[in-house]
């Protein structure tokens, strides 16, 4: 038996006798394949976009229908409750089929659908065989317009909503988004992403059918369909399908955001947290601004992938938390800038700081032509590897469609990604990522964060 042989680190393995073992050079992106596609608006408002991807032998079905507040009540917290219980339960049954025929029909067609709501939008989607797009489009079209939502399946799902809810509610990420929220919008409906547990305990069978009357409308919703089906074929499997689901109105869209105003931090108190959660946001800019590619890559510089600065700094360097990022968050109309980082609670305070810290130097220390560069290819690299597969595109497509824009800008930004300059990248920084252009809240245990948040400034107290 030979003798077992050492293993070498990672960092032996990296290095010569002359030193560091250099990176291989990055290759080149290859662009998006052209794709075969059809966009065109049924008789009945419903806007189809249909796109050949044949990969595999699959097909993708997203539909989006605006789902706003009809009534625009000031919370929407009543609407928010009827919402949610009819998400969950628009599969449930119909006057042609229950439950387990839906799930049946489309088992057989190696299929699946699933409805998800929040307060801009009812997301379908679901995915089958390409050969299973009628059974898929035809158990779509009877949730659609023949959804009975059976009583039992009503209580069921209710109960379940009401116990996920009181759950979730006792995350600490779930805390300090619902607190960002209300300090950002107030009492806009888009601050309500979650009922309250005893406002869907009170919904009723009646709610949810009316509230499916008035709302699951076409006009002005959007069905995208990706797959290994020709365009065309696709776009009349749809009409077939959904032509007869109708409605008088359009979907509600939800109303406009107010512009995020820098300012003071919120710091909300949570009696007993061990950990903070930092969360701050700024205004950004909608993907239809010429300045939008810019603002992308100096983003990405700051937190938005892993070899960022602020990873750098509080992650690597001080190791205050085990993730840190920034985002940008798109609503119709509008965007944010958002910076996520959570942290023990005796460095929250440093961690704010060198938060802030990272947000000025961005500015005043442009970012350099290597790092726009290597954002530059991250940018592009993910776009394609998020929209590889015909799921992933499917998704991408109808969140594209459902902020104003198209298949065109999607096929079109890489290479306005790649037309970016470093001088263009330092402009975004200083305009957008002056610490003065943000707020946000912190959650944490406000007896011991008070102390140095007090001392370092700019932070509201409770």
């Amino acid at each position: 038996m030979s003798a077992p042989t050492s293993h070498r680190s990672a960092e032996q393995i990296g290095r010569t006798e002359l030193g560091p073992r250099p990176l291989p050079e990055l290759g080149e992106h290859r662009v998006a394949p052209e794709l075969s596609s059809l966009d065109t608006v049924l008789p009945n408002g419903l806007r189809v976009v249909a796109v050949r991807r044949a990969s595999v032998p699959l097909v993708e079905v997203r539909l989006r229908v605006p789902f706003a507040d009809p009534a625009d009540s000031s919370t929407g917290s009543r609407h928010s409750a009827r919402a949610e219980v009819l998400a969950n339960t628009i599969l449930t049954g119909t006057a042609k089929r229950s439950r387990v025929d839906v799930d049946t029909e489309l088992a057989l067609v190696g299929g699946e659908l699933d409805a998800v709501v929040d307060p801009e939008r009812l997301a379908l989607s679901g995915n089958a065989l390409a050969s299973g797009l009628g059974t898929v489009l035809d158990v779509l079209r009877d949730a659609l317009t023949g959804a009975t939502y059976p009583a039992d399946e009503v209580e069921r799902e209710r109960a379940r909503l009401v116990e996920r809810i009181r759950l979730a509610r006792s995350q600490p990420n779930v805390i300090a988004r619902e607190a960002l929220q209300r300090h950002l919008y107030g009492d806009h409906p888009f601050a309500k992403e979650m009922p309250e547990a005893d406002e869907v305990a009170e919904v009723t069978r009646e709610d949810v059918l009316a509230l499916h009357a008035d709302a699951v409308l076409p006009r002005g919703s959007v069905l995208v369909v990706v797959g290994d089906v020709e365009p065309d074929a696709a776009v009349r499997a749809v009409e077939d399908a959904l032509g007869g689901w109708t409605g008088e109105r359009a979907a509600v869209e939800l109303r406009p955001l107010p512009p995020v105003r820098g300012g003071d931090v919120l710091l909300v108190h949570r009696p007993g947290a061990v950990q903070s959660q930092i969360r701050l946001a700024g205004q950004g800019l909608t993907r239809t601004d010429p300045r939008y590619p810019a603002l992308q890559i100096a983003n990405l510089v700051f937190g938005g992938f892993f070899s960022s600065r602020l990873v750098e700094n509080i992650r690597e360097d001080k190791g205050y938390t085990y993730s840190a990022r920034s985002h940008p968050e798109f609503t119709p109309g509008s965007a944010t800038l958002l910076v996520d980082a959570d942290t023990a609670s005796e460095v929250t305070a440093a961690a704010l700081l060198e938060t802030r810290y990272e947000l000025g130097r961005l500015g005043l220390v442009p970012p350099t032509e290597a790092e726009v560069d290597t954002a530059r290819r991250y940018a592009i690299g993910s776009l394609l590897t998020a929209t590889s597969s015909q799921g992933g595109l499917a998704s991408f497509l109808v969140n594209l469609l459902g902020l104003g824009l198209d298949i065109d800008w999607f096929l079109g930004h890489p290479e306005r990604l790649a037309a970016v300059t470093a001088e263009q990248v330092a402009e975004a920084a200083l305009e957008f990522f002056a610490p003065s252009a943000f707020t946000g809240v912190l959650v944490g245990d406000a007896e011991v964060l008070a102390p140095q948040l007090r001392a370092l400034g700019d932070v509201t107290l409770p």
